[in-house]
């Protein structure tokens, strides 16, 4: 078909492909697909995979010659198995709807992106994306049971169990998820649905400094809690939210906690969140009313609007052990600091993952990916890694062999030359 707009080869990353693609196929069916990759892999030609382009690594980016395969088509809802707490979906469904329907059954689907509203669950799969749940609930590879992938060759294949426990053969489930569309292309799943939590508390927590806020985050981690969200936002963008809103929350301290925990003994245990936090923290708020606790998380809601009103921006993502989280946020700080760029920041302080924030230096954006370059480097340097949730992609791609090394590289490499012979799917991206 005639190749429209830019929005359908591009995504939030800001890479700028070389040119159109070849051509762009709007599958509706598993047949679509199956029919395209076989086309493809015939006649060689490079097939990107793509559902609503939210993504920010350069993951679905679309350069000249190759075949834009949207699977966004392929959006039904097949079906919520509340006795067994499954649902089966196909890839295109949005992954806020996917929670809904599984709220009417007292379930919920527990990953939750940033960009849930919009995001779908074929791209969480590929990305193994993260969010706010993520301390508690773990990420989309958590919640995946099984998948059905069309090969490169168009062989449909179902992977996996479609119960809860099975440990027949290769885990190739996990192998897919997070595979950034190189191994195949995702055209259903298998997912895990979990019991609508009963109660939920919200904490709310400002500190005098960055460091005082992270170390306060991994002292919750040994004073047995486990709380379902637990979120940081540094001084630069509580100010940025105050320009945006008309708030104080810079003048209340130079960071910000929000914790959140949930199940039957919520109040108990933000009790004991609050007890912890109270010991360094200028002042903490707790609630179990659910208007209040939107009112006290609006400050995590806002950050990235917030930044982004300021012009344009990076979108960045690492992460590093839990305990090294205050060094990597005073790190960050420094880096922008040392490369004069204006670097904002909040984390899903539960699991370690950050979120930097550069914005663009109007004269200068390359600047902006020195810094880039510098963040990954503290990453790495603090054992950590270069991405936790939005995948490798395109950006993130020279820093491969620096966080693998030679010879785990070389090998997932083989395994890719194994699922896909002609090397035609999302090359150059993500291995």
């Amino acid at each position: 078909m005639p190749v429209p707009d830019t929005a359908v080869f591009t995504d939030r990353s800001g890479f700028v492909p070389d040119g159109p693609p070849r051509a762009v196929v709007r599958a509706r069916t598993v047949a679509d697909v199956q029919r395209t990759l076989a086309e493809a892999s015939r006649t060689g030609t490079p097939v990107v995979t793509r559902g609503a382009g939210t993504g920010l690594a350069g993951g679905a980016v679309t350069g000249r010659d190759a075949i834009v395969l949207d699977v966004s088509g392929l959006d039904r809802l097949l079906g919520i198995d509340a006795a067994d707490g499954i649902a089966r979906v196909e890839p295109g469904v949005i992954t806020a709807d996917l929670d809904r329907a599984a709220a009417a059954h007292g379930l919920m689907y527990a990953p939750d992106p940033g960009s849930v509203a919009i995001c779908t669950v074929g791209g969480n799969v590929a990305t193994n994306a993260g969010g706010l749940r993520g301390a508690k609930y773990g990420v989309t590879r958590d919640s995946v049971l099984a998948l059905d992938v069309v090969l490169a060759d168009g062989t449909l294949l179902h992977v996996g169990h479609d119960t809860v426990k099975g440990v027949v053969g290769l885990d190739l489930v996990s192998l897919f998820v997070g595979s950034e569309g190189t191994l195949g292309v995702v055209v259903g799943a298998t997912v895990r649905l979990l019991p609508r939590p009963v109660r939920v508390a919200t904490a709310v927590a400002y500190f005098a400094t960055v460091t005082e806020a992270a170390e306060a985050s991994v002292a919750l981690g040994t004073a047995g809690v486990r709380p379902a969200v637990l979120e940081l936002v540094d001084g630069p963008t509580l100010a940025a939210i105050d320009d945006l809103r008309g708030s104080g929350h810079a003048g209340q301290g130079g960071a910000l906690l929000l914790v959140q925990t949930d199940g039957f003994g919520a109040g108990e245990e933000i009790a004991v969140v609050a007890e912890v936090l109270a010991r360094t923290a200028r002042g903490v708020q707790t609630t179990e009313d659910p208007a209040v606790a939107a009112d006290l998380a609006a400050a995590r809601r806002d950050a990235l609007p917030a930044i982004e009103a300021k012009g344009r921006v990076l979108i960045e993502d690492i992460a590093v052990p839990r305990s090294r989280l205050a060094e990597a946020v005073d790190g960050v700080h420094k880096i922008a600091d040392a490369t004069g760029t204006d670097i904002f920041v909040f984390a899903h302080a539960g699991d370690g993952n950050l979120h930097p924030i550069i914005l663009l230096p109007p004269g200068d954006p390359a600047a902006a990916h020195r810094a880039a370059d510098e963040i990954f480097a503290l990453a790495l340097a603090l054992g950590g890694t270069v991405s936790a949730e939005h995948g490798v992609g395109l950006l993130k791609h020279p820093w491969l062999e620096r966080e693998l090394g030679p010879g785990v590289l070389a090998l997932q490499r083989r395994i890719k030359q194994l699922f896909d012979p002609a090397g035609i799917l999302n090359p150059g991206k993500a291995i």
